[in-house]
């Protein structure tokens, strides 16, 4: 069994490893954590400024990859068989595409629960994620 964990490296994380660890464990499962890192902005390769931006945005994967390697080690050290990606892209797009391509038979997940309205405006990775699934979904909620 493999379980593709989503990771947004918030303050949400903790609670979701705290759910992927006790399903594992449960399932005997291989775990997958996942962190979809923001997309370059269209404007990048284009003169005026693109070296900063770059560099800035190279500063944040490297961060986020330690962040992701240092979570996985943690689970690793608990027994659980753990392996972390980092993938750029559009975020629930991303998380669809690797379940798929990992053969994932869950997705574990984190959900914020900020409401209608943000939803409406803002959007739901959480919400797209669980509509267009073809495996199961676990939210994990913040609150």
């Amino acid at each position: 069994m493999r379980i593709l964990v989503a990771l947004d490296l918030s303050s949400a994380t903790e609670r979701a490893l705290a759910t992927a660890i006790k399903l594992s464990r449960g399932m005997s499962a291989e775990v997958w954590l996942l962190h979809v890192a923001a997309p370059e902005p269209d404007f990048v390769g284009y003169d005026a400024g693109s070296a900063s931006v770059r560099d800035q945005i190279a500063h944040e994967h490297r961060d986020e990859h330690r962040a992701l390697q240092a979570h996985a080690q943690a689970l690793r050290d608990l027994g659980v068989a753990c392996t972390a990606l980092l993938v750029q892209g559009p975020t629930a797009a991303t998380i669809l595409r690797e379940a798929g391509r990992l053969g994932a038979d869950l997705i574990l997940m984190a959900t914020h629960g900020h409401g209608a309205v943000f939803d409406l405006l803002v959007g739901s990775v959480s919400h797209e994620v669980l509509r267009e699934a073809r495996v199961p979904v676990v939210m994990v909620p913040v609150r």
